[in-house]
């Protein structure tokens, strides 16, 4: 087997090294193409990747003073500007990645189990782990890395060590499962199913099935079920060479013959005939999805030549997914991440990367289980995982199982040791945690649910829930629409309307978001205590809180010469004062709430020339009706006279001052606007008053609740306060706690408004009560504790909101602050 050498890369890409050449003595084993993922300089290589809102080669430089010295790069650098360090220059840097995959890839000769579909594809990559590892030394790919860099980075994660590998292949577009192939080559293939992600991308289902089947050209077997009829349609038309078909199905003739599917309370007992023998299975899940995703794992194990007896045993413990980390207030003014469903390597180095993202408290504390099924010794997992700890900045480990507190010696920092979870619980331990953000990472089997619910503050029924992974994503929509040199000012004003605080400024400011904006100081002061660096404007600037934001480093916007008196008097206060202060200056362009008249221009020009102390960094204004084509004409005019007014002060200014007028409306609707910066607010948490723009969009919030009870009216009866609600056929109703005091208004009572429970519509009755509201659930199958969507997820807010003649804006600032923010990320 070749080793990882930076010399093996550069002969892998047919490229000599450019710098220093030190190809024997230069292992790589992490390929980095995010800087901010950065764990072991001296053994990551960088691949400067170019996409349409990103260059890799603008962190070359911190990564070379953070001590990386190997790097991929496809634009040429001032090699003496980095003495030390190898670069090997490529047409590509992602076809590279991908070459330097496919190249590692061709070491091996065991199994590998490629997986495609457009649902289930994690469930049954991390099923068929769980199924397999006590029999096998199994890699897998992380979380959901399937995409053209995921999956290169989760082939490079294959090692001799291994026996079998399992690898997830996702598109989103034609071509790119070609290309995805060549750095698999699976030898065994599982197609899952076909829905509609991704459907606009491809002009049909079947166009869509061919390019996925693309990854099992050369594979020796592919197993699918045979009851998708347009995957069984397209693999038989596919012009394979060798590969053969493994099929199951419940209505066809196939090789896995599946009987009879016999749910129970909270279990299901699946039947099948294979080789003409009758088997079966329980698995501990009703839903069909996981029915289909546990049937394919049941197949691929037979596929191997498993004993029936030994997958029926694993089937039954079979564990929940953990498909994204959770984050919930802890006490004592804590924050706690769950993910304790497993513990492994690859899903320990995930979750410490989110810990990381989270600066609003001064320590970081990881609760972690002994780490099961590694296929490595004790010794070397344990050294890995303290040297993980160690570079992410850990502070204190509580570890739980024999066999990590055998390690304790490779812990450097803080840290406690217990036998199990039950041991942890009884101690002092439990009641010394404070002001620190606490991971639980835990193999299923030790239980930590019980230490997440010990730690959690105890929650109204009623919760927020926040996708920051959602969140994420309409951010990178948003720059794919934006030309690469616009900046983004990223709008966290009121609770970043709702959704929380911190929590979202922490991912803003991973993400590499140029500016932030709060309406008030003690706003910003809250992110600045909370470890947020970047710049953040305050957009409403009191008059006792100049000295606060000066403290703080926050920039006031300047919308009168009256705020500009209150800034001079406070500078000059504060006479120790060792820079300028940043100012960001508002222009009435038509809006005629705050700014500066054009009459008032000249006198500010002078005022602010004659300041050393004040700095101009950004001019703006604001977009009275951004959102409304009928408008258009004065949107124009206002930012003509915008541009106008600009080039009028900054002509009187030496140093370039940044431009931006458009809110999210604007930044769809007025590209030629874009000016140097945009300010992105509601679109960013997944909300367009435009349903074409919304289709683009994902939903950041959902609020859900619970049946707290269930009422069996006959006609006659009443419900709620005024008994407004008079029952005329016999009805069946739900209490659900949530009420005014949370943010529900009142105008969604009285059948204006509806919630949906398990898929269906239920109209809001009566008068909405203070901390309830009661729903007509007739002809909906419900039973007391059931979840209740208010709006999210099959529900848009903006329907929920035009219910009540609400927007948007009214409902997410609206909530609550006893309704609790939970916090996912995928």
């Amino acid at each position: 087997m070749a080793p990882r050498y930076f010399g093996n890369i550069a002969a892998w890409l047919n490229t000599e090294i450019l710098g220093v050449d030190t190809t024997e003595s230069r292992v790589i084993r992490e390929l980095l193409i995010d800087s901010r993922r950065l764990t072991d300089p001296q053994t990551s290589v960088f691949f400067a990747i170019v996409g349409e809102r990103h260059d890799g080669h603008r962190f070359i430089e911190d990564l070379y003073e953070k001590g990386v010295r190997s790097f991929v790069i496809s634009d040429i650098v001032e090699l003496e500007a980095y003495p030390e360090a190898g670069f090997l220059l490529v047409d590509s840097t992602l076809d590279a990645l991908q070459t330097t995959a496919s190249k590692w890839r061709d070491q091996f000769e065991y199994p590998v189990i490629g997986i495609t579909g457009s649902n289930g594809k994690t469930v049954v990559k991390e099923w068929l782990y769980q199924l397999l590892a006590a029999h096998r030394n199994v890699v897998r790919s992380p979380k959901s890395f399937n995409s053209q860099v995921g999956v290169p980075l989760s082939v490079w994660e294959m090692t001799e060590e291994h026996d079998i590998a399992i690898i997830e292949a996702g598109i989103s577009q034609p071509g790119e499962m070609t290309r995805l192939q060549r750095i698999v080559k699976p030898t065994i293939g599982i197609f899952t199913n076909l829905g509609a992600a991704h459907d606009a991308q491809f002009k049909d289902g079947h166009q869509k099935a061919r390019e996925k089947l693309d990854l099992f050209q050369a594979s020796e077997v592919l197993i699918y079920c045979k009851d998708h009829k347009i995957i069984e349609e397209e693999v038989l038309a596919y012009p394979f060479n060798k590969t053969r078909f493994f099929t199951w199905s419940k209505r066809h003739k196939a090789d896995f013959q599946i009987g009879k599917v016999e749910k129970r309370s909270d279990a299901t007992v699946i039947q099948g005939i294979f080789n003409a023998d009758f088997i079966r299975i329980e698995i501990p899940f009703t839903d069909e999805a996981s029915i289909e995703n546990a049937i394919h794992c049941w197949a691929v194990m037979l596929y191997l030549g498993f004993d029936q007896d030994l997958i029926s045993d694993h089937m039954l413990s079979l564990a929940p997914v953990a498909m994204r980390l959770e984050m919930k207030q802890g006490m004592n003014n804590c924050s706690v991440i769950n993910d304790s469903y497993n513990s492994d390597l690859q899903s320990i180095q995930i979750a410490l990367e989110f810990l990381i993202q989270q600066h609003q408290h001064p320590k970081r504390t990881v609760v972690l289980s002994d780490i099961l099924q590694s296929g490595r010794t004790d010794q070397e997992l344990y050294s890995e995982v303290a040297k993980m700890m160690t570079d992410k900045g850990i502070d204190r480990l509580i570890g739980i199982g024999g066999s990590i507190s055998e390690h304790a010696d490779r812990f450097v920092m803080e840290s406690d040791f217990f036998p199990n979870t039950e041991a942890f619980l009884n101690s002092t331990l439990m009641d010394s945690f404070n002001d620190e953000t606490i991971l639980l990472k835990g193999a299923r089997q030790f239980g930590f649910e019980t230490i997440g619910q010990a730690l959690q503050q105890k929650t109204h029924q009623t919760v927020l829930e926040i996708e920051l992974g959602a969140l994420v994503q309409n951010l990178n929509y948003f720059r794919s629409v934006l030309r690469p040199e616009t900046k983004i000012m990223a709008m966290v004003k009121a609770f970043s309307y709702g959704s929380g605080s911190f929590e979202i400024a922490s991912v803003l400011q991973f993400h590499r978001v140029e500016h932030l904006a709060v309406a008030y100081a003690d706003e910003g002061v809250d992110l600045r205590k909370a470890g947020i660096t970047i710049p953040i404007m305050v957009m409403n600037p009191e008059e006792h809180g100049y000295d606060v934001m000066i403290r703080h480093s926050l920039e006031p916007e300047v919308y009168s010469l009256r705020v500009l008196g209150l800034l001079e008097s406070a500078i000059a206060r504060n006479s120790k004062l060792t820079g300028p202060i940043h100012v960001h200056i508002k222009l009435n362009t038509g809006m005629n709430r705050l700014g500066f008249s054009e009459a008032e221009l000249p006198e500010l020009i002078m005022r602010l020339r004659n300041n050393r102390k004040i700095k101009v960094v950004s001019m703006f204004s604001h977009l009275a009706s951004s959102e409304n084509a009928l408008q258009d004409g004065f949107t124009h005019q206002q930012i003509a006279t915008f541009k106008r007014q600009y080039e009028y002060i900054q002509s009187h200014f030496e140093h370039a001052i940044t431009r931006h007028i458009l809110n999210s409306a604007g930044i769809m609707r007025f590209p030629d606007a874009q000016f140097d910066m945009v300010r992105l607010g509601i679109g960013l948490y997944g909300v367009s008053s435009d349903p074409i723009y919304r289709k683009k969009l994902l939903s950041v919030s959902s609020l859900k609740s619970h049946i707290s009870q269930i009422h069996h009216l006959k006609t006659g009866d009443t419900v709620g306060y005024g008994r407004i609600e008079k029952v005329e056929t016999n009805m069946t109703t739900a209490t659900i706690p949530i009420g005014y005091a949370d943010g529900l208004g009142r105008e969604h009572g009285n059948r204006a408004g509806k919630m949906m429970i398990n898929g269906f519509p239920a109209p809001i009755i009566g008068n909405v009560c203070m901390d309830m509201c009661m729903l007509d659930i007739t002809g909906i199958a419900a039973q007391e504790g059931d979840e209740v969507v208010v709006f999210g997820h099959g529900y848009p807010i903006e329907e929920f909101a035009s219910a009540a003649g609400k927007i948007p804006y009214e409902v997410l600032t609206g909530i609550g602050s006893r309704v609790k923010r939970v916090y996912f990320q995928e």
